[in-house]
C-alpha cells in the first residue's frame, strides 16, 4: 500500500463536544497518537478529519482514544470526496461565474466548488455517494449554461479552437454589416439623403442584433430568469431597446437609434473575440503540457511489436521505445538503458541515464539507447496529468481578495440598472439641469447634441450608462493573473495549488527548513570510521550495518552501503527497539547492540568518554556522530555526513536579499545543527526536534512570524499544513506534496526564491488589475451619467476595459523570477 493511500483523509463524525476545549483536546490528542498523520477537528460541524496510516493504527484504537476522552466517534466511510475539473460553456462574466459558484456550492454533496471565468471551468471536489455530476450538470443548465462531463485532451484543444472560430465568424458578419450601416449614414447625414434609408438600415441591422447577438439575448433572459443579472442584461438593453425603438420610427417621426444599436452590439462581439483569443493565451501553459505527452505507445503483445493510443495502456505494459521517441507514460526500465531528457520535469537540461530498475517519467524524450519499460502509471495517475490537475486546481481557487471583488459584483449589475432608471429619470423630471451640462459639453465634444429632445437626451444617455458599464474586468482581475502566473510557475517547476497562498506568501518574513532532503541531498554517506583499542573498522560496520537493517532512517542506508562496499556479509537483526530521538537497540549474533547519541549510552551506562574529542570534532564538522556499543562495551564511533545542496547557500543568500529569514528545523544535537546552520547561511536553528515536534517549532517560531515550511518528508506534513504556507519539495513523498500550498518540482531550493517573486509578481499583477477595473468604472459611469459619452463610445471603452485587464495579466511574463 503506498503512503498516499495509507493517510488518505478520512471523515469522523464526533458526538458530545459542547465548546471549542472540547475540539482542542480531542485534536491534540489524536495528533500525538503515532501513525496519525493529521487530525483537524471542526466544532461547528462535529466533524473530524483524520489523515493516519492503516499500517500502523487501527480505525478501532482512534474510536477508543477518543472514547476515553468521553466523546462518541464513527467514521464516515463513504464521505470520501473526489475532485474534478470540467469546462463551462455559457459564461459572459463574473455575474455567471460568481451566480453558478454560489448555487453548486450550497448543493448536498458538494463540498467546494471554484469557477474560473477566463479559463471556462468549474473545479468540484464532492462526495460522489451523496451526489452525482450529472445533479450538478442539471443544475448548472436551470441556471442557463452547459457542464461539460466528457474531458477529452484532444476535445479540449478542438473546442477552445472552436471557441474562437465561432467568436471570430460572430464579429466578422457583424463589423461586415455595421460597416455598411455606418458608411450609409456618413452618406445620408453629410452628403445626400438616402431613399428609404431607415427600412435598409432596419434590414442591414437585424442579422447583427437578433442574430449574431442572439447567444446574448438568450443569455440575459436567462439571468433574469434566475435573478442573477449579468453583463449580457446591459448589452441587450442598450441594443435591443434601441433597435425596437428605431422600428417606432417607420411609423412616427422620432429619434431613430438602430444605428446605435448594431454598433455596440458589434462593438461587444469584437470585444469578446479579442478576449476569448486573450484568454487562451493566458491559458497556454496547461496547454503545452498536455502537447507535451505522446499520442500513441508500442507495446510487447504475444511476443509481437503493437502500436496502441496512450488512452489504452494498462499497468503491466511493456513498452519499447527507441532513440528520439518519447515515453509514453510513467514506468519501470526492464530492459536496456537510455540517456533521457527529463528537462520537462526536472529542468536539468543535460540527459540522464535510466537503466533497469529505474523509473522513468511519461512525456520525457529517450536520446539514446532502446529501453524496455513497464507500464506503472496510466491516465490522471501519471506525473504529467498530476502537474495538469494541480494548475486546474490553482487556476479554479480562489484568492481572498477576490472574495470582496465577488460580493460587489453580485450588486452591481442590479445597481447599475438602478442608475440607469433613475439617470432617464432625472433627465425629464429636470431637463434644464442636464440642458445646461450638455451645452457645456457641446464646446469641446463632437458627439453631443444640444438640440436633441429631453426625451432623446434621457433615452441616449441611460444607454450610455448601460453599456459603459462592464463588471466583466472585475471578474477577470484575478484569474487571469492566476492562469498566467501558474504557467509561469510550471515552466520553472513550481506548482501552486491554491490562491490563498499568493496572497498570503507576500506577508511571509520567516522560511523554515526541514534539514534532510531539503537542505541536504539526502544521500548521507559514512565519512569517519573511529574505533576503541583493540576494535577493527569490520567489526564496526558489520555490527553497525547488521542492527541498521531493522531501521527506516536515511543515515542506515549509508552504514549498510559502506559494509556492502567493504564486502562484510550483514546478518538480520532481532528484538530490533527504536529508542526515539536518541537510537536504536538489537541483538546481533546474540550480542546487545547499540546505536546511538551520548544519552542513549548514559541510559545504559556505557562510558564514552574516550572518544568525546572525537565527537565535538566530527559535530563541528557538521557531521552526525553516532556511538556504537556491543554487550555494553563501546566499539567506537561512525560518522556520516549528508552533502548540502548546491544551491542551498545561494538560495538562503537569496531570501535574505529578499528580507526574510531563515529557520532550521532538525533532530540533530546542538553543535552539528549550529554547524551546518552556519555553513549555510541559516539565522535561526531549532536542534534535537522529535519527528512529531516539529508541528510545535512552527508555532513557536509563528508567535514572531508569518511562517513558510519546507520539507519532503511523511514527518514533514503536519508541519507543512501548520505553516501559513508550506512548501513540498517535489522529489520527496507524496503526502509532503499532498499537505503543501507550493510544491517545488526540480527539487531546488533556489525554486523557493522564484516562488517568492512569482507570488509577489502575481499578487502585484492582481492588485493592477483591481484598480484599472474600478478606476475605468469610476471615472466613464458618472460622465455618462452626465450625457457626455455617447453609447458607441461606451460599448467600444467597454470592451477595452476587459481587454486591458487580460494583457495586463499576460504581462507578467515579462517579470524575471529568476535573478
Amino acid at each position: 500500500m503506498s503512503d498516499r493511500k495509507q493517510a488518505k483523509p478520512t471523515v469522523w463524525t464526533i458526538d458530545g463536544m459542547s465548546c471549542s476545549s472540547c475540539s482542542l483536546n480531542i485534536e491534540k490528542r489524536l495528533n500525538q497518537l503515532d501513525g496519525v498523520i493529521e487530525a483537524n477537528v471542526n466544532l461547528a460541524s462535529e466533524k473530524a478529519k483524520i489523515s493516519y496510516d492503516e499500517n500502523k493504527i487501527s480505525k478501532e484504537t482512534i474510536e477508543k482514544e477518543i472514547k476515553d476522552l468521553g466523546y462518541l466517534a464513527s467514521k464516515e466511510e463513504e464521505n470520501q470526496t473526489e475532485k474534478v475539473t470540467l469546462p463551462v460553456e455559457g459564461m459572459t462574466c463574473s455575474a455567471c461565474s460568481n451566480r453558478i459558484e454560489k448555487v453548486v456550492s450550497r448543493m448536498d454533496g458538494v463540498k467546494e466548488a471554484g469557477v474560473n471565468l477566463p479559463n471556462e471551468k468549474i473545479t468540484l471536489e464532492y462526495d460522489p455517494n451523496s451526489t452525482r455530476l450529472l445533479t450538478i450538470q442539471e443544475k448548472v443548465e436551470k441556471l442557463g449554461y452547459q457542464l461539460v462531463l466528457e474531458k477529452e485532451e484532444d476535445e479540449t484543444e478542438d473546442r477552445e479552437e472552436r471557441k474562437i472560430n465561432q467568436a471570430a465568424k460572430k464579429m466578422y458578419i457583424s463589423v461586415g454589416f455595421a460597416s455598411v450601416i455606418m458608411i450609409l449614414m456618413v452618406i445620408h447625414m453629410f452628403m445626400v439623403p438616402i431613399p428609404f434609408y431607415l427600412p435598409i438600415v432596419a434590414v442591414l441591422g437585424a442579422p447583427v442584433v437578433f442574430g449574431t447577438g442572439l447567444h446574448v439575448h438568450k443569455g440575459a433572459f436567462k439571468a433574469l430568469r434566475s435573478k442573477s443579472p449579468n453583463m449580457d442584461v446591459l448589452v441587450m438593453l442598450g441594443s435591443l431597446l434601441p433597435y425596437i425603438i428605431g422600428l417606432m420610427g417607420l411609423f412616427f417621426p422620432i429619434q431613430t437609434f438602430i444605428e446605435m444599436a448594431t454598433t455596440i452590439m458589434t462593438f461587444h462581439l469584437v470585444g469578446k473575440f479579442l478576449e476569448v483569443r486573450a484568454k487562451g493565451k493566458a491559458s497556454q501553459a496547461i496547454k503545452k503540457l498536455l502537447e507535451m505527452g505522446a499520442k500513441t505507445a508500442r507495446i510487447l503483445s504475444d511476443g509481437k511489436e503493437k502500436d496502441v493510443p496512450v488512452k489504452d495502456l494498462q499497468p503491466g505494459d511493456i513498452m519499447i521505445i527507441k532513440p528520439g521517441e518519447k515515453v509514453p507514460t510513467d514506468g519501470i526500465v526492464i530492459e536496456g538503458n537510455g540517456l533521457l531528457d527529463e528537462s520537462m520535469a526536472t529542468g536539468e537540461s543535460m540527459p540522464v541515464k535510466r537503466e533497469q530498475g529505474e523509473e522513468v517519467i511519461g512525456a520525457t524524450i529517450n536520446k539514446q539507447g532502446l529501453i524496455k519499460v513497464k507500464v506503472t502509471k496510466v491516465g490522471k495517475d501519471t506525473f504529467l496529468s498530476q502537474v495538469v490537475k494541480m494548475m486546474e486546481e490553482a487556476q479554479g481557487s480562489k484568492v481572498p481578495i477576490q472574495e470582496f471583488a465577488d460580493r460587489i459584483t453580485g450588486y452591481f449589475v442590479p445597481a447599475i440598472m438602478i442608475l440607469t432608471t433613475l439617470t432617464f429619470a432625472s433627465y425629464l423630471i429636470f431637463p434644464d439641469f442636464h440642458q445646461s451640462i450638455i451645452e457645456w459639453g457641446a464646446s469641446f465634444l463632437p458627439w453631443v447634441n444640444p438640440d436633441l429632445t429631453p426625451l432623446t437626451l434621457a433615452f441616449i444617455t441611460a444607454t450610455a450608462v448601460l453599456v459603459i458599464s462592464c463588471p466583466c474586468a472585475l471578474g477577470l482581475g484575478t484569474p487571469t493573473a492566476l492562469m498566467v502566473g501558474s504557467g509561469m510557475g510550471a515552466e520553472e517547476g513550481i506548482l501552486i495549488r491554491n490562491g490563498e497562498a499568493i496572497q498570503t506568501f507576500k506577508d511571509v518574513d520567516m522560511i523554515a527548513f526541514d534539514k534532510t532532503g531539503t537542505i541536504t541531498k539526502g544521500q548521507p554517506e559514512v565519512t569517519d570510521l573511529i574505533v576503541e583499542s583493540g576494535v577493527n573498522e569490520h567489526d564496526l560496520l558489520y555490527y553497525t550495518a547488521s542492527i541498521e537493517k531493522g531501521s527506516e532512517h536515511p543515515l542506515a542506508q549509508a552504514m549498510i552501503d559502506k559494509a556492502k562496499a567493504n564486502q562484510i556479509e550483514l546478518t538480520d537483526p532481532v528484538d530490533f527497539k527504536t529508542h526515539v530521538g536518541n537510537g536504536i537497540e538489537g541483538l546481533v549474533d546474540q550480542k546487545s547492540v547499540l546505536i546511538g547519541n551520548r544519552g542513549l549510552m548514559d541510559r545504559f551506562n556505557i562510558d564514552h568518554t574516550s572518544v568525546s574529542d572525537d565527537l565535538v570534532r566530527l559535530e563541528n564538522e557538521a557531521k552526525t556522530a553516532m556511538l556504537v556499543a556491543v554487550d555494553h562495551q563501546l566499539l567506537g564511533v561512525i560518522a556520516v555526513s549528508d552533502p548540502i545542496k548546491e544551491d542551498s547557500v545561494e538560495a538562503i543568500k537569496a531570501l535574505h536579499a529578499l528580507g526574510i529569514k531563515s529557520a532550521m528545523v532538525t533532530g540533530d544535537n546542538e553543535r552539528t545543527a549550529q554547524a551546518i546552520a552556519k555553513k549555510v547561511g541559516i539565522d535561526h536553528y531549532i536542534a534535537e526536534v522529535l519527528p512529531d515536534g516539529k508541528v510545535d517549532a512552527v508555532k513557536d517560531l509563528q508567535k514572531s512570524y508569518t511562517v513558510a515550511m519546507v520539507g519532503d518528508g511523511i514527518n514533514d506534513a503536519p508541519a507543512l499544513k501548520q505553516a501559513s504556507i508550506g512548501i513540498a519539495i517535489g522529489t520527496g513523498t507524496d503526502i509532503a506534496i499532498e499537505a503543501a500550498d507550493v510544491t517545488l518540482v526540480r527539487g531546488e531550493l533556489l525554486g523557493i526564491v522564484s516562488a517568492v517573486k512569482l507570488s509577489h509578481a502575481i499578487f502585484k499583477k492582481i492588485k493592477q488589475n483591481y484598480f484599472w477595473a474600478w478606476f475605468y468604472n469610476a471615472a466613464f459611469i458618472p460622465v455618462a451619467m452626465l450625457g457626455l459619452l455617447h453609447p458607441m463610445i461606451g460599448a467600444a471603452a467597454m470592451a477595452v476595459s476587459s481587454l486591458n485587464v487580460v494583457y495586463n495579466s499576460l504581462r507578467l511574463k515579462r517579470v524575471d523570477i529568476k535573478s
